[in-house]
């Protein structure tokens, strides 16, 4: 029981600190070498406040790298800065050249302070990749147009050799040289010798659909490149002359189209519902730890009244007797003195 006790009250005293107060994104995958930038919301009552950004997968046992009342960048060999804006109501925190040790847990806090109440944090987890990564690995083009694909790569792969193939054909690869350039009619590549590799199709024709390979090293990442028919003068007349039957039935949403928006549209109603059952939720953890509280000093100022009656009812008199037991033994005291 007084464990149950002890553990309801740790919770209730924490709730406040846990309320949602600060919330930041859950999960970064960054390549290594990279800068990383991190937003973290925070509530209006918390503009003054100090905010943190430490390192750890428990909040109370977290490595400080970056507070707000540090004016000049710290931790992680002054890698990790920090910056608030009151105004908007969120602080920024960004991490640069990112290494294979900074992947783990971290924590956006708002300082609040005080024995009983816990400091408004929110956590996300970081993660530092090292090889190739595209922010869109498929990529459609008009034919007759250009379009340009970025492989990322990670620091390590900075001098290796940069390649562009077709992929199942690698005698169709094409090789940046030592400046990081490669460049032809229909294809430019370009090495910034940083972390992008961008590769520019131009001219682009229907048959250059298809899958291509970046790499760096020996490291692959798969692009996918679609090719679209160019519009035919007459496919353009007949879009622009009004075509009041056929084409105005063909532009009208689909049923799926239809359910969809409907869905967006009660989306919102069921976030709004579910947050607030959890703040029920919470209000009814924090009702009944103070029920249990008070049950529990109840029953103890029972047991103590128990106690005392027993201690009473060993007594062979009344409560009188007990009365006139303690007045006897003062007066043998006052007796064995004078005696002495």
């Amino acid at each position: 029981m007084s464990r149950l006790l002890a553990f309801t009250l740790w919770l209730v005293t924490w709730l406040p600190g846990s309320l949602c107060t600060v919330t930041t994104v859950g999960e970064f995958s960054v390549l290594e070498g990279r800068s990383l930038t991190v937003p973290c919301h925070y509530e209006a009552q918390y503009a003054s406040y100090v905010k943190y950004w430490c390192q750890g997968r428990m909040r109370e046992f977290c490595s400080s790298l970056a507070r707000t009342d540090t004016p000049t960048p710290s931790g992680a060999e002054g890698r990790v800065s920090i910056f608030d804006d009151p105004v908007q109501q969120v602080f920024t925190v960004t991490m640069t050249d990112l290494k294979d040790g900074d992947t783990g847990w971290y924590w956006c806090g708002v300082e609040v302070g005080g024995v009983w109440t816990a400091d408004a944090a929110a956590s996300t987890h970081v993660t530092v990749n090292h090889g190739m990564f595209a922010v869109n690995n498929k990529v459609i083009g008009e034919e007759g147009s250009s379009v340009t694909v970025e492989c990322l790569y990670s620091e390590r792969y900075r001098e290796s050799e940069k390649k562009w193939c077709r992929s199942g054909d690698w005698s169709s690869c094409l090789v940046t040289g030592p400046d990081g350039r490669y460049e032809d009619a229909s294809v430019a590549i370009t090495d910034d010798r940083i972390g992008t590799l961008a590769v520019t199709l131009r001219e682009l024709k229907m048959r250059d659909t298809g899958w291509y390979l970046c790499a760096a090293g020996q490291q692959r990442l798969a692009m996918h490149v679609t090719v679209t028919p160019r519009p035919s003068t007459t496919a353009s007349w007949r879009t622009s002359s009004p075509v009041p039957s056929q084409s105005t039935t063909y532009l009208q949403p689909t049923p799926m189209n239809t359910a969809k928006e409907s869905w967006d549209s009660h989306r919102h109603i069921l976030e709004a519902v579910l947050v607030f059952a959890s703040l029920v939720l919470i209000v009814g953890m924090a009702l009944l730890a103070r029920k249990i509280c008070e049950q529990y000093k109840r029953e103890r100022r029972l047991g103590e009244a128990e106690e005392l009656k027993a201690r009473l009812n060993g007594y062979p008199g009344d409560q009188g007797d007990l009365q006139n037991a303690t007045i006897l033994f003062l007066n043998r005291d006052s007796q064995n003195m004078d005696g002495f």
